[in-house]
């Protein structure tokens, strides 16, 4: 697998000798307990602001970094997986989730493709796992590997079971939001996007209802749609502005960002008159979806500037 190959993180994290020296005198190190467990969470959230800290805790203890999307349903379910496995292996590996979405700068950094993406960090070096869906008998055997690795290398502690979960702010979930989400997760779509459409007429400033909109738009259009097929005939030479469209979902639900984006600026480019207005009006939904804020939007909404204009 390329992924990761040239990525060193080594800067970020301190010297095994200095790791293993520090407090040598006074006994452990801050943070860790003489029996190597650290008071640090079985599961964390990693953004810019702490993922120099999880880098370094990977010379105490295996951290093993899962890039993801909430986008993607394969991502979640891997995440659940990966903290089951956590719980099991009894605190031998922390796990860091990163959201792709909100932490483009970690992604890039990794040179992650798609979601989701796992890589371990061992003593501050990353070691590619896996992308992808991985069933229960191949994560036991990556993580059998891991844990030789670590043990290899002297990496040993462990993080507490009990230790207290990372403080995260839970935003409040208005009535509108919680029709919509559990209209969602019976599988009716169009009554969800109906919830949304009324509630935004009253509050159309409202981004998170937006954002909710366009999410269930998105969840309709590749509702039993072969992603794969889909892709395959969106990367034709010949392909019209309504499969680039439906390749640049396909995408996005599979966590390709730029291969979304990419899609969605090329459905403009071969389209003309209603057909390219409704291309571009996709394509700013598509930038809704993967943030406004996000690099890769901001150069492709500079790309479709100067092919509109």
């Amino acid at each position: 697998m390329s992924m990761f190959g040239a990525v060193d993180l080594s800067t970020l994290a301190p010297s095994k000798g200095a790791a293993s020296g520090a407090g040598s005198e006074a006994g452990a190190a801050p943070g860790v307990a003489d029996s190597g467990v650290i008071d640090s969470p079985l599961v964390i959230d990693v953004d810019v602001t702490n993922f120099k800290d999880a880098v370094k805790r990977s010379m105490q203890v295996p951290v093993v970094i899962s890039l993801w999307s909430p986008r993607s349903q394969v991502s979640v379910e891997v995440n659940t997986a990966l903290e089951a496995l956590a719980t099991r292996y009894q605190g031998r590996f922390q796990l860091a989730r990163v959201d792709v979405d909100a932490n483009a700068k970690i992604a890039e950094l990794f040179a992650a493709q798609s979601v989701p993406s796992v890589v371990a960090v061992l003593g501050g070096q990353p070691v590619p796992l896996f992308q992808g869906q991985a069933s229960a008998q191949h994560l036991e055997q990556i993580f059998e590997q891991v844990m030789q690795m670590a043990q290899a290398n002297g990496i040993t502690g462990r993080v507490r079971l009990d230790a207290a979960p990372a403080a995260q702010s839970e935003p409040v979930e208005t009535e509108e939001q919680r029709l919509g989400r559990e209209a969602i997760e019976a599988g009716d779509y169009a009554k969800a996007q109906s919830i949304y459409e009324h509630a935004l007429v009253n509050d159309p400033a409202n981004d998170d209802l937006r954002l909710a909109l366009e999410q269930v738009k998105l969840l309709q259009r590749v509702e039993g749609a072969d992603l794969d097929a889909a892709l395959a005939a969106s990367n034709q030479p010949e392909a019209t502005w309504r499969q680039l469209l439906a390749g640049a979902d396909a995408a996005l639900a599979m966590g390709d960002i730029e291969g979304t984006l990419a899609r969605g600026l090329e459905a403009v480019r071969r389209s003309s008159g209603d057909e390219r207005d409704q291309a571009r009006v996709r394509l700013l939904e598509l930038f809704e979806l993967i943030g406004t804020t996000d690099p890769r939007v901001s150069k492709t909404r500079r790309a479709l500037a100067s092919l509109l204009y």
